[in-house]
């Protein structure tokens, strides 16, 4: 049990870190007539594992155990972010897209809240017969308020002044680009988070197919209203 615990700790602060960092390079593929460079970030490829992660924690060791997953990864990965802040990749060196302390904390509020958010909606829905509504739908809502709290806090210009409490210039993305690379000009951060949640809505669906392969080869939670299924 604490091996398992360990790991999904480890694999959740690799997410978080990752996702920190990828966040902040667009996705450089031209589809057709759309630049995806507007539409979305290779952080939006990663960040669904997290949710991954928190339902299968959840489901086989119980909320409790999900919770803590998700405080010990974020503690864990809110430092090493920080870390990142301060001593950019030797391939941003300069600096210029290194992960900014502004940044950091949006991902942290993010985080925290959806994926609690994850674990509350996945607990009432455990009772369910279909096997894949309580990830799917937790995942989905998780989703939505991870990506709407991390775009605006991040990237929103109404909230430059965190940059400059770390005497940061405005890393707000409030230069317009087509909505979803084909609508009308709309601030980047909102293209950007709307491609994130498009991203996170399909890779909630791929991630079923992990999360049901994985179903029969871990220990299940004992069922609930017994001593042993803790909340």
């Amino acid at each position: 049990m604490l091996s398992r615990f360990l790991g999904a700790v480890a694999a959740m602060v690799v997410v978080v870190a990752a996702s920190n960092v990828l966040v902040l390079y667009p996705f450089q593929v031209q589809l057709g007539g759309i630049n995806l460079a507007d539409l979305l970030t290779w952080g939006a490829f990663t960040f669904p594992f997290a949710f991954l992660i928190t339902d299968l924690t959840n489901r086989y060791d119980g909320p409790r155990n999900a919770r803590l997953v998700v405080l010990v990864g974020f503690l864990v990965g809110l430092a090493l972010s920080f870390y990142l802040s301060f001593h950019p990749l030797p391939w941003n060196a300069g600096g210029a897209s290194a992960t900014t302390q502004r940044i950091a904390l949006a991902s942290a509020a993010a985080f925290v809240t959806g994926q609690l958010l994850d674990i509350s909606i996945f607990s009432r829905l455990r009772a369910v017969r279909a096997w894949f509504l309580p990830p799917l739908v937790a995942s989905l809502f998780g989703s939505l308020i991870d990506t709407t709290i991390f775009f605006t806090v991040a990237f929103a210009p109404f909230l430059a002044g965190i940059d400059a409490l770390f005497g940061l210039q405005d890393g707000s993305l409030a230069f317009p680009a087509p909505f979803l690379g084909i609508g009308p000009e709309v601030p980047l951060w909102i293209s950007l988070a709307a491609g994130d949640f498009m991203v996170k809505f399909l890779a909630a669906l791929v991630l079923l197919a992990p999360y049901r392969a994985l179903m029969g080869r871990l220990k299940p939670l004992p069922p609930l209203g017994s001593a042993a299924a803790l909340r």
